[in-house]
């Protein structure tokens, strides 16, 4: 269980600045190009403490050059994209079950990166999940979503290369213990909606948000990232899974067998992160099982009936009956 502590405090944060709703932000693939902002435009700057300052923006007016994908002149020597040896490893940063997380430098640019290595077993080929990742980030392009740079297929590995973050949400909460200011809640809560409400219009479903999940700068931009378990969805389906989303974030329709569902999987995730970054711990901590997280969810929202939740009755795993009956709080 992540149990924060309330100790420490946080500065006093200014008000946030206005972010337009339909605020669309550009990015290309293969330079690794900055994003191109307006003189004098004002930015969110993250400091370390838990404290957002406003800064004005250093740019003179002019745009930036674009960066080519190559240098030029390119000779045969030089590091190309899509080649293993144009990334320098630096250090590990994780390790999970298929794959190793490194942060790593481009040889190209002299960009950091994050080099998420995927290890191929000859028998089983490369995991459906990785392949999911690379199809769909590929095509999103946005502030909020991180950016896949680069594919690198080998016959022992397969490498994604991303823009590197350096650190996540669930890194920075355990960081400032006892719940973030609300200013800050406000602006990583925007972000998140943002870059969820890009996915979902193009009939995309995350399915795996947690604060683990969500990459946040040294600027205070937060980033949706591992879309391992994300999913297409162009058309209405009954055959999705219900052992999505890690336990804690999972919603209690799928919790209890369900497959129907769409985008309110993410945003019951959405809210309990909500909730984690005001007070500081998990909303829905469950330690055992999906019936230890289901009385976790009633306990406070209370045990649903027909009469507070049609059709909850024909849910797979609904057993009426047979577990407490809970008010929930109010």
């Amino acid at each position: 269980m992540s149990t924060r502590s309330c100790q420490g405090s946080d500065s006093v944060i200014k008000p946030l600045d206005t972010i337009p709703e339909d605020r669309k932000v550009q990015r290309t693939q293969s330079g690794f190009d900055p994003f191109e902002k307006p003189a004098g435009q004002v930015k969110r700057v993250h400091s370390e403490n838990n404290a957002c300052i406003n800064a004005k923006s250093s740019s003179s007016g002019k745009e930036s050059p674009k960066l080519r994908r190559h240098s030029s002149p390119s000779s045969p020597t030089s590091p190309k994209f899509g080649k293993a040896d144009s990334y320098e490893k630096l250090e590990k940063l994780g390790e999970g079950s298929y794959a190793t997380v490194y942060k790593g430098k481009s040889k190209v640019n002299g960009k950091l990166v994050a080099l998420k290595v995927i290890r191929l077993q000859e028998e089983e080929g490369t995991p459906f999940t990785a392949i999911r990742e690379a199809s769909l980030l590929k095509g999103l392009k946005h502030a909020n979503i991180v950016l896949l740079h680069d594919i690198i297929h080998t016959k022992e590995t397969l490498t994604l290369v991303f823009e590197y973050v350096h650190t996540d949400l669930c890194q920075y909460m355990d960081k400032h213990p006892g719940g973030l200011h609300p200013d800050n809640v406000r602006l990583f809560l925007f972000q998140l909606l943002r870059g969820l409400s890009y996915i979902h219009q193009r009939y995309i479903l995350h399915r795996d948000l947690k604060p683990q999940n969500l990459l946040i700068s040294d600027t205070g931009e937060l980033k949706l990232a591992d879309f391992g378990l994300a999913r297409a969805k162009s058309v209405p389906s009954h055959t999705y899974s219900n052992e999505v989303v890690t336990l804690w974030y999972r919603p209690p329709d799928v919790l209890l067998g369900s497959t129907d569902y769409s985008t309110c999987l993410d945003m019951w995730g959405v809210g309990c992160i909500f909730v984690e970054m005001i007070q500081g711990v998990a909303a829905f901590p469950g330690m055992k099982d999906i019936q230890d997280q289901l009385e976790r969810i009633f306990l406070v929202l209370g045990t649903p009936s027909e009469e507070t939740w049609p059709g909850v009755h024909s849910l797979p795993h609904f057993k009426p009956g047979k577990r407490p009956l809970w008010n929930g709080v109010s």
